[in-house]
């Protein structure tokens, strides 16, 4: 049994979300550096941490490329929109949560045309949907899917959603940013055109820029279609290519931070190293709160090892803003729900955790409940009615 993992820096509370998430000391560390960022060392810095991103995807990888882009995950969706679907295409978005609402709202803002197949707050888009919207209009060139809903913690069935828009001849774009690095991925059976995903999240960087995976003949066919300067991805992959540097500022010590991220996401055994803790994490933690008395909102076959969303206990001792700040002075921030329906709270099982962190979450949350006087830490009957919709599929 590999040893407990170093706690954060004295006094730093454990991160427990999906990103920006609690990094190891090597990481903050890498970040002690300047660099310049026209100088050789730091292109050849670039250069090995795009290799080392395409090294994840497996078989298959020569035909792509990764393109790094400045800012959050949501400039990567919509620098991945507004390049690589044409200003007469038309996408598909799938949405149960608040991050495929906000690729749709992202198409609304490019004025290109788009059609929103909403689940609602948590319930997957399935392959038959796909097929079926596909199928009844013509004019959709591209499908856009969520790989992790992190506003739920659903892994959505992203095979199934693949093998769909593959049938119909339409092109897929993958929202992978909380789950690429830390659950594995078929690229035989995705055959995805493009899919963005972040520094900070199951790579264990930090905040500062995402990155793009697209097929090479992808990005040399999606010249002059991005709205963009800043968020052309062609034209950032162009110049990369030709000179090994970033068109503007690059976010330095990010980056140099990543490069120690990936070492270290290497040296725990890639993709499936880091999907076996962070599931154990997920095991350690949904096992402890439920003897609590929570209930989760998913039933366990739609389980992310990324995040997991609890109903707030019916009791009326409960306070939510309350719960956080026990939580927080017991060293873990934990994340508010986002589910419209019923209230709930999210715990994170990604970062620098293992499950042994997992099982203190679990001993502070009892304690925290004993502080508020909580007698049942029981849902209301409306989160056990909607987890019933979610066990009919």
């Amino acid at each position: 049994m590999p040893a407990p993992l170093p706690p954060p820096k004295l006094g730093e509370p454990y991160l427990l979300t999906p990103g920006p998430l609690t990094t190891s000391f090597g990481v903050k560390e890498a970040m002690l550096k300047d660099w310049g960022s026209w100088d050789d060392d730091f292109r050849a810095l670039t250069r090995e941490i795009r290799a080392g991103i395409l090294d994840l995807i497996g078989p298959g990888a020569e035909a792509y490329d990764c393109v790094p882009i400045q800012g959050s995950g949501s400039y990567c969706v919509e620098a991945m929109l507004g390049t690589f679907v044409p200003k007469d295409g038309k996408v598909l978005v799938l949405a149960n949560g608040a991050y495929g609402l906000r690729a749709a709202q992202t198409m609304t803002y490019l004025n290109r045309a788009h059609t929103l197949i909403d689940k609602g707050d948590y319930l997957p888009p399935r392959g038959d949907d796909v097929a079926h919207a596909l199928a009844e209009d013509p004019a959709i060139t591209h499908v856009l899917a969520i790989h992790c809903e992190t506003s739920s913690g659903i892994l959505n069935p992203i095979d199934e959603i693949a093998e769909a828009t593959h049938a119909a001849g339409r092109k897929l774009l993958i929202d992978s940013m909380s789950a690429f690095g830390g659950v594995p991925m078929d690229l035989a059976t995705l055959r995805y055109t493009a899919m963005v995903s972040s520094a900070n999240k199951c790579i264990e960087g930090v905040p500062g820029f995402g990155f793009v995976i697209a097929r090479t003949s992808e990005l040399e066919a999606a010249k002059g279609n991005c709205h963009s300067l800043s968020l052309d991805v062609e034209a950032q992959w162009s110049t990369m290519s030709k000179t090994g540097q970033w068109r503007f500022t690059p976010p330095t010590h990010v980056v140099a931070a990543f490069r120690e991220a990936l070492r270290a996401h290497a040296q725990e055994g890639g993709v499936e190293g880091r999907a076996a803790r962070y599931s154990n994490n997920r095991d350690a933690l949904v096992t402890g709160m439920r003897a609590l008395g929570f209930e989760t909102l998913l039933d366990d076959r739609w389980l992310s090892p990324i995040i997991v969303t609890f109903f707030c206990p019916a009791d009326p001792a409960f306070q939510f803003s309350q719960f956080y700040d026990l939580m927080k002075s017991k060293g873990f921030i934990i994340y508010p729900g986002k589910l419209t329906v019923v209230d709930s709270f999210r715990i994170g099982c990604i970062g620098q955790m293992d499950a042994h962190v997992m099982n203190l979450v679990v001993e502070a949350a009892r304690d925290a409940l004993s502080d508020m006087g909580v007698v049942s830490a029981a849902p209301p009957a409306i989160a056990l009615n909607e987890r019933k919709k979610l066990a009919a599929l």
